[in-house]
């Protein structure tokens, strides 16, 4: 339920057109079967409606909008995961993790560069840099 009242609401529904506020309207016997079905290995994730999103260059980037049920238990495991994973990660690992953002690795970099010596900074895309 908590990761139900986590969702943001006013959202484009995935493939089964469900809003967060149609599935909230029953909401305690929605996730009644939902919790029944990851019991007894019955459930099977949706698949994700696919929009495109213009970009300034003219280019779309695509998006996935999963189902909100889909939502709900991604989040749930996204919880779990991070319950057990996080005191493992360094403090200098910024990417994905809970309350840090690309800002606060921006703001690390700077105090490193503005209070260490520094011969170079090297900015690279490692996707673009991948052989084919």
């Amino acid at each position: 339920m908590e990761c139900f009242w986590e969702l943001k609401r006013g959202r484009s529904p995935g493939i089964d057109r469900m809003t967060v506020e149609e599935y909230g309207a029953n909401l305690k016997e929605n996730l009644k079967n939902l919790v029944r079905k990851m019991k007894v290995k019955q459930y099977r994730p949706r698949p994700v409606k696919r929009a495109y999103i213009p970009k300034s260059d003219g280019t779309r980037r695509p998006l996935g909008i999963p189902t909100v049920e889909d939502k709900i238990v991604q989040m749930g495991i996204k919880k779990v995961l991070e319950a057990i994973f996080e005191a493992d990660f360094v403090d200098e690992s910024y990417g994905f993790r809970p309350k840090r953002s690309c800002r606060d690795a921006l703001d690390a970099v700077n105090e490193v560069i503005m209070t260490k010596p520094i011969n170079y900074v090297v900015d690279m895309d490692i996707k673009s840099s991948l052989i084919p």
